[in-house]
């Protein structure tokens, strides 16, 4: 699913004569810890919670390929960047909705 999101589709609006969007990111806090190893860029699942200190992002804890309950459940990507190592909470970390624009123009 991740692939389909960040190869897949970009391929198809081109296909489609259209030019693709760069994805909307933007930095939140994370609720929860996020374990990861540097070296290689991740695609976390999470899903937006709004509390009184503004929007946040909350990771699901089990990240498999398999697990299909957390993707179904999710609202968002927390993309984590090769230089990035465990993540405590309250860090910052990017996110990527998966409600956004995916191409620009006709």
């Amino acid at each position: 699913m991740v692939t389909f999101l960040q190869l897949v589709r970009p391929a198809l609006v081109r296909l489609a004569g259209c030019t693709p969007m760069l994805p909307l990111q933007m930095q939140l806090p994370v609720t929860g810890a996020i374990r990861k190893k540097p070296g290689r860029r991740e695609f976390q699942r999470g899903r937006f919670v709004q509390k009184d200190q503004g929007l946040s992002v909350s990771p699901f804890g089990h990240q498999g390929s398999g697990v299909l309950r957390s993707m179904s459940e999710a609202d968002c990507l927390i993309n984590l960047g090769p230089e990035v190592g465990d993540v405590a909470p309250g860090e910052t970390v990017t996110v990527e909705p998966f409600a956004q624009p995916v191409w620009n123009g006709a």
